[in-house]
C-alpha cells in the first residue's frame, strides 16, 4: 500500500482500534498489521502525538511475561476527534470515488 495513503489514515485507524478496547503498543501494531504493513516506530510516534493532544491516556498493567505494559485508552476528547476524522475521511473517500468515476 502506498506510504502517502497510509500516513493520513493511520491516526484514524489507531483511534478506531482503541474504541474497540484499550491496547498496548505491540497489540495495536499487530492489529493494524493484519490489514497493512506498519513499522512499530511509526505507531509509537502516532501514539505520542495522540497522548500529547490528550486524545489518549496511558496506564500500566503488570505482565507475567516481563515488564509492565503501557496500555492506551481513548479519552472523551479522543472520541470527538475520532468522529471528526471519520467524517472527513468519509467525505474524502466519496470525493475521490466520484472523481475516479468521471473517467
Amino acid at each position: 500500500m502506498n506510504t502517502q495513503l497510509k500516513k493520513g489514515a493511520l491516526e484514524l485507524c489507531v483511534l478506531a482500534q482503541l474504541i474497540i478496547k484499550d491496547q498496548y503498543g505491540y497489540e495495536l501494531t499487530e492489529a493494524i498489521s493484519t490489514k497493512m504493513s506498519i513499522a512499530s516506530g511509526t505507531l509509537y510516534l502516532i501514539l505520542k502525538r495522540l497522548k500529547d493532544e490528550d486524545y489518549v491516556e496511558t496506564y500500566l498493567v503488570e505482565s507475567a511475561e516481563g515488564p509492565a505494559r503501557k496500555y492506551y485508552h481513548i479519552t472523551e476528547k479522543g472520541m470527538e476527534y475520532y468522529h471528526k476524522l471519520k467524517s472527513e475521511w468519509d467525505e474524502f473517500v466519496i470525493a475521490v470515488s466520484e472523481l475516479m468515476n468521471e473517467f
